[in-house]
């Protein structure tokens, strides 16, 4: 259930319109391009997890695979993904619950929302867990309700306000009428949606057979991009217009539900949705809490987070995790619209170099597992091959961002944030070598 909330977002809900107007009905192909990608890097992920299973997951396996540098530099860029996606979903909650409570401001509601959360974490890893159960649970109850009400919509079963159906795929303007250039495009807001599966791999090492549950959720992750997102969006781009104004404003799900007539549409969109970032909040403080956490234990962050109470816990983590968080929502209130949005352009092509990190370190790893004779229990389909292909893919969607005006800005500023932390990593080393360094003067000049 962890790893089925970890991909179903907010994005889903209401960023998925974006999406749907920036490519229109061709978005099927940018959700079925990036399932696919997302589906062989989770099963990348996957083999490397169950042959070790640790909470630093892909951290960690950098560390071994490319270098200690790597490992450093993708950990930390991780958490500072995390910390600053806890207070956006924050924001975005507590804005939610502003329109209905106008009394109570939305700072307000925002930080007693993250304050919430950072308890529960804090008492035990076990209140994790039941809370993303039950928001799993309820947000795939709304999508499996959303496809039955949509499909009977598409059948003629549902008696619809406006005329709609399949032929909506190719009556406006074609099924790519912005282009296969689009199509791209919306794989680059789409990624973002997927981002979070990777999760599923750092929360089973904190359960009781991790392999055995690391299998079992990456193999269903096709199964979840196909019946959530696939089907779901066939629905929405079947149903109402691709260029309809009011997608945009309202969100595709809440849109479809408004055609259809369905009582309280809004009522029931914002409240799945308000459970979509506390869940996506939840995941993000537990995730960077861990591979924080993970950071100290390899002696990458300041020794003081390897504290762990006796439930577990990594408290050090959560609550240096938890105040990365609040100064994030506090700057967004202090100053809207600008250092807060600063900082999160530099998490523009993130999620692309965390993927193709995984994926060269599962090229080097498998080769070095062959090459010892290790027999792994999980393995990536058809190596080196597929593997090969996610690593040239991703490359040339990185490039594509590059030279592509509308998203080179975040790209540059991902790559100058990547730098500024290999560079701390280089400071660091040759610190630490100077120390050694002197010491061993020291105890040459007093032998």
């Amino acid at each position: 259930m962890i790893s089925i909330a970890g991909i179903i977002g907010a994005g889903l809900f209401i960023g998925s319109s974006n999406a749907i107007a920036a490519a229109g009905p061709a978005i099927l192909v940018s959700y079925a391009m990036t399932g696919v990608l997302v589906l062989l890097v989770m099963r990348m992920l996957g083999e490397m997890a169950v042959a070790n299973p640790n909470s630093g997951s892909f951290s960690t396996y950098a560390g071994e695979a490319i270098g200690p540098w790597a490992g450093f530099s993708i950990g930390w860029l991780y958490w500072w993904f995390w910390v600053l996606i806890i207070p956006v979903e924050a924001i975005a909650g507590g804005d939610i619950l502003h329109s209905y409570f106008p009394a109570v401001p939305s700072w307000l509601f925002a930080f007693l929302i993250m304050a919430l959360l950072a308890g529960s974490n804090l008492v035990s890893v076990k209140n994790f867990g039941e809370f993303e159960f039950w928001f799993a649970l309820i947000k795939v109850v709304a999508i499996i309700a959303f496809i039955g009400i949509g499909g009977m919509a598409v059948l003629g079963v549902w008696p619809l306000a406006e005329a709609g159906g399949v032929e909506r795929l190719w009556s406006a303007g074609g099924f790519v009428p912005n282009g296969w250039g689009a199509v791209l495009g919306g794989v680059l807001i789409t990624i973002f949606s997927f981002f979070g599966a990777e999760v599923v791999t750092i929360a089973a090492g904190e359960t009781a057979n991790p392999q055995a549950k690391i299998r079992r959720a990456t193999n269903l992750v096709v199964y979840r991009i196909g019946i959530f997102y696939l089907l779901s969006i066939f629905l929405v781009v079947s149903l109402v217009a691709w260029d309809d104004p009011r997608l945009l404003q309202v969100g595709s799900f809440q849109r479809v539900l408004e055609v259809l007539n369905v009582p309280g549409a809004k009522v029931i969109v914002d409240l799945v949705v308000l459970v979509a970032v506390t869940s996506c909040m939840n995941s993000g403080l537990y995730t960077a809490s861990r591979m924080l956490y993970s950071l100290g234990d390899r002696g990458e962050a300041l020794p003081i987070t390897r504290s762990v109470s006796s439930n577990g816990v990594p408290v050090v983590a959560v609550l240096l995790s938890t105040l990365a968080g609040f100064a994030g929502c506090l700057l967004n209130y202090l100053f809207p619209g600008k250092v807060f949005s600063f900082l999160l352009s530099t998490t523009g092509a993130l999620a692309l170099l965390v993927y193709l990190v995984i994926s060269i370190s599962q090229l080097r790893m498998r080769a070095r597992a062959e090459r010892d004779g290790v027999e792994l229990a999980f393995k990536m389909w058809l190596f080196p091959g597929l593997t090969w292909g996610v690593i040239v893919t991703i490359t040339l969607v990185l490039g594509y961002m590059l030279f592509t005006e509308a998203y080179r800005y975040q790209t540059l500023m991902t790559a100058g944030l990547s730098l500024f932390v290999v560079l701390i990593y280089v400071v660091r080393k040759c610190l630490g070598a100077g120390r050694e360094r002197r010491a061993s003067m020291a105890y040459g000049k007093a032998s």
